[in-house]
């Protein structure tokens, strides 16, 4: 089969003409299908509905060492639930702070805390002339979002498949006061898929920025959803906050994790770690902003899942749920769009997102042309500071909520609408 490069410009006018044809037919079906968010299907959610009544008994609500759950108190989390996420987290119990259901509500946190109060006696943000974030890209649209409510300047990052430009983060951030943090999901990264190589991560720890206020923002959202029971070596990172204690750096990170995805996003428990000092300066904060969040969720959630290794077998679940559907994505793509060779998709292990890059020039016309259609996608550009991507390339394909029916038939039309839009893009070229 010939590549679309290697067509003439009349034998792509008749497969435009078929194409069309085709798409008239698709919107005739009337559909009515959202891929436009990375979200648990009910199937998913299905499999936690025992946390709902894991609690049943007043002795039930009582902790080890005597606290009434019901009642007010325990500021960074109940002993419980501090040592289930620690495990989860990789990290020391002591280091570790419970919030409530939000990991995203927790970073939006800690970005007002600077702002208004500063980072362990630094200028508050809200103070400096200019206050810049790094922004691996393509990256999570609602850390962009948080920056954008702020008004603080993004400045992308190249990202490939071992992480960040490493080099380009080290020379800014060591030359440039004005930055103070960057975005990071180190692993099944949004919406590439990627893990961030050892070497990245000690980079990442050895980094001298010229702000002392500076801090990484490590959103380890997939930390345990991978798409196969035994992810690959290199789908283990290094845990970050270590790699930063040992060579002399451990303030430089704040450190995010929930159970949003991994039980019922609306009722999770999210979690940070950080060093010392910059847990007593989050608590110097977060004692005035409550009393204590919901204690009554986080027992549930050490009596339902009791350990790592019940976290990790219930994400088993999960992925015998997912899998199929990265897989019809990732084989419908190689089945559909072996031919046009201006496109290119990444192919991840865990997570919840494939990204598709378009011919470029293109993006925004697929993605208008499958709304038409009845096919809601992420927003071209979403993926970018300030929704602009540069080539106009990135897709986040989210194939999570949808049916495997549905799926299929959404995927019938993305194809179709990238095929159409590309060969349109190289006529007018």
């Amino acid at each position: 089969m010939k590549k679309y490069s290697e067509l003439t410009t009349e034998e792509l006018k008749k497969i435009k003409s078929e194409l069309e044809n085709k798409l008239k037919d698709l919107k005739a079906l009337n559909l009515n299908l959202d891929m436009s968010r990375g979200k648990p299907c009910k199937e998913q959610l299905d499999l936690s509905m025992d946390l709902m009544s894991v609690l049943d008994k007043h002795s039930d609500l009582i902790c080890k060492d005597g606290t009434d759950c019901r009642n007010y108190g325990q500021l960074g989390g109940i002993e419980e639930a501090r040592e289930l996420l620690a495990t989860f987290m990789e990290n020391k119990i002591e280091n570790i702070l419970i919030y409530g259901n939000s990991s995203l509500n927790v970073m939006y946190t800690m970005i007002m805390q600077a702002w208004v109060f500063g980072i362990m006696g630094s200028t508050p943000w809200c103070k400096l002339p200019k206050v810049k974030f790094l922004c691996p890209v393509p990256g999570y649209d609602r850390h962009f979002a948080i920056c954008e409510e702020f008004g603080i300047k993004m400045i992308n990052i190249p990202l490939s498949e071992t992480g960040p430009d490493m080099d380009m983060v080290e020379k800014l951030v060591s030359e440039d006061e004005s930055i103070k943090g960057i975005w990071c999901v180190p692993k099944y990264s949004n919406p590439d898929g990627y893990t961030y190589s050892d070497d990245t991560i000690r980079r990442f720890a050895r980094l001298k920025p010229k702000a002392t206020d500076f801090r990484i923002f490590w959103d380890n959202a997939y930390t345990v959803h991978h798409l196969y029971d035994e992810p690959e070596k290199r789908d283990h990172i290094l845990e970050i906050l270590g790699e930063c204690e040992k060579v002399g750096n451990p303030d430089i990170v704040y450190k995010f994790a929930s159970t949003s995805k991994i039980c019922f996003p609306g009722s999770g428990i999210a979690s940070m770690a950080a060093s010392d000092n910059n847990i007593k300066d989050i608590k110097k904060h977060l004692k005035i902003q409550t009393i204590g969040y919901d204690k009554v969720n986080e027992l549930r959630h050490v009596h339902y899942f009791k350990n790592l290794l019940g976290i990790k077998s219930h994400m088993m679940e999960h992925a015998k749920i997912l899998r199929p559907k990265f897989e019809l994505v990732l084989n419908t793509f190689d089945r559909e769009l072996s031919d046009v060779d201006m496109v290119r998709w990444t192919r991840p292990h865990g997570g919840y997102f494939i990204s598709f890059y378009a011919m470029h020039g293109t993006a925004k016309d697929i993605v208008a042309r499958c709304k038409e259609v009845g096919v809601k996608l992420t927003d071209a550009g979403a993926s970018y500071p300030y929704h602009k991507d540069p080539d106009d390339s990135n897709i986040r394909i989210a194939p999570t909520y949808p049916n495997i029916k549905d799926l299929e038939v959404a995927l019938d039309v993305f194809t179709t609408c990238v095929k159409l839009s590309t060969i349109n893009k190289m006529i007018i070229d």
